[in-house]
């Protein structure tokens, strides 16, 4: 199975301005994204960013740069262009690994694109993990997915889904055991002609009052298909204490 592997890295972030190019352990954490996705078996690893400064970074050890827009709202938009300007067939697979997220075990790429192989029916496929936690389930920052029986996504959520009338009644109780919860895993794959025509889809109005781009699929009838991830990733890096933590697993 061959498939590609783009990584959207942008200077200007909110939490953490320079990020991608921070230190850990010695080298620019996107280098050690880059080396994730270069260890997952990729045809291709492509850094793609709109700052030369980042680019700089990548040449040094050799990275495939592809300088893109800086008028992107997202690494969708960013990969789509990327995708045009290299002149991938509407039919390869396109991993989208973020450049904040240098735990991520390599086998996961591999493991969602091929997913998106399997799954023809899908517009794009991901990955999500088991929650045990009741704190985990309640947390806004962890988003949750519900899935169909054969797996594909029904909604996305920063809420507590599915959400249980009775048993949540009491903020001190624990999870139902009949019902599985499950944390989204924030890693996907597409083919390149569906990423096209997404990315000139208008926002839509659930994905704007979750701040969750992938519910822009679902309110446009495309499908995803969601896949129990065979390794949970490490950390991502949004802020000054997560570069800390993920820091020390280097060292």
């Amino acid at each position: 199975m061959s498939f590609k592997v783009v990584i959207p890295a942008r200077y200007a972030s909110v939490r953490l301005p320079g990020k991608p190019l921070m230190d850990i352990a010695g080298k620019p954490m996107v280098q050690h994204v880059w080396e994730r996705a270069v260890e997952s078996g990729a045809s291709d690893v492509v850094i793609a960013t709109d700052d030369e400064r980042i680019a700089e970074a990548c040449k040094i050890f050799k990275a495939d740069v592809c300088m893109t827009s800086s008028e992107h709202r997202s690494g969708s938009d960013r990969i789509a262009e990327v995708a045009a300007s290299r002149g991938w067939s509407s039919e390869a697979i396109i991993v989208n690994l973020q450049g904040d997220e240098p735990c991520m075990p390599p086998v996961l790429l591999a493991q969602v694109a091929e997913d998106m192989e399997q799954h023809p029916a899908a517009s794009v496929t991901t990955l999500s993990a088991p929650i045990t936690d009741r704190a985990v389930l309640f947390d806004p920052h962890t988003v949750k997915v519900v899935t169909d029986r054969e797996g594909y996504a029904l909604y996305f959520s920063r809420a507590p889904i599915p959400w249980h009338r009775d048993e949540f009644v009491e903020a001190d109780s624990n999870l139902p055991t009949d019902t599985g919860f499950s944390r989204h895993i924030g890693l996907y794959a597409y083919r390149s002609g569906y990423l096209a025509n997404f990315v000139d889809c208008q926002p839509a109005p659930i994905e704007l009052a979750e701040s969750l781009e992938q519910l822009r699929v679902l309110w446009h009838g495309g499908k995803i298909h969601v896949s129990e991830a065979k390794e949970i990733p490490g950390h991502g890096v949004d802020t000054r204490e997560d570069l800390t933590r993920v820091t020390r697993l280097f060292s």
